[in-house]
Parts: structure tokens; sequence; C-alpha cells
């Protein structure tokens, strides 16, 4: 249980910062590890590295289905407390964390291999400007 707690703490890191108003906020704070304003492909790949192996509760390089859920939970909790209710870009953010994007052999679990493989796939669907990164400009109306 306190993985558990641990786990969805570090996925609901930084909530507040969606208050301000600004769409994508929440989500550049906890992806951009330099601080630059902006999140790479590098530091995507890291960061969903980070967050598989926060979930992996029983570190053997999978996520079970039970791990899943936990992970499924965590990001519905986060995705409520967002300003726009895990809608517009949050959704793409979301649905690229979800099994059925992740599960490549359709095996019901996902091993960090698969979840590392589709750090571009995702990050393309972040990137709605296509410049090779995502900012709070990927967010939001599009205007």
């Amino acid at each position: 249980m306190k993985r558990f707690a641990l786990a969805t703490a570090f996925v609901l890191t930084a909530g507040l910062a969606q208050a301000a108003g600004q769409p994508g906020l929440h989500f550049v704070e906890n992806w951009d590890l330099d601080s630059d304003g902006q999140v790479t492909l590098a530091e995507a790949t890291e960061r969903r590295g980070d967050i598989f192996t926060t979930f992996d509760a029983d570190e053997n390089g999978v996520l079970s289905a039970v791990e899943y859920a936990d992970f499924d939970a965590a990001r519905a909790a986060d995705m409520e407390g967002q300003q726009g209710h895990g809608n517009g870009n949050m959704k793409r953010a979301d649905g690229g964390m979800a099994l059925a994007f992740n599960d490549l052999d359709g095996d019901g679990q996902v091993s960090r291999e698969e979840f590392l493989s589709r750090v571009p796939a995702w990050f393309a669907q972040m990137d709605r400007s296509g410049d090779g990164v995502i900012t709070t400009m990927d967010f939001g109306r599009k205007g």
C-alpha cells in the first residue's frame, strides 16, 4: 500500500500548477527534466521509464494486470484533478499511457520494452506543432 501511495504521489506531482489556468503546465512541469519549458523525446523516454519503474511493484520488468490497474487509477485521479478533466491534449497524453496503446503483443500485460517502444508514437501525438518538442503551446484550443 505504501508503494501505491508513493506511486500516486509521483503521478499527481504539481497538480496545483494547472490551477493557474495555463493548459499543459502540469504536464510540462512534470516531464521537462531540465526546466527549459519544453519536453524532448529523450525527456519523455526517461520519464516514462521512471513511471514504469514506479508501478512495477514486483520489479520483474512487466506491468501485470494488477499493476496496470494501479497505474490506471493513479492516472484517472490525476486527469480528474486537471482543469480540463483530461480532455484535449491531456486526453492524448493519458491515452498514450493506456494498456491498449502499450500492450503490443496483446497478452494483457506490458513489458518495459513495450512501454518504452511506444514513446515516439505517443510523443508525436502530443507534439501538435510538429516542432520536435512538447510545450504548453501544444495544449489548449488549437488556433
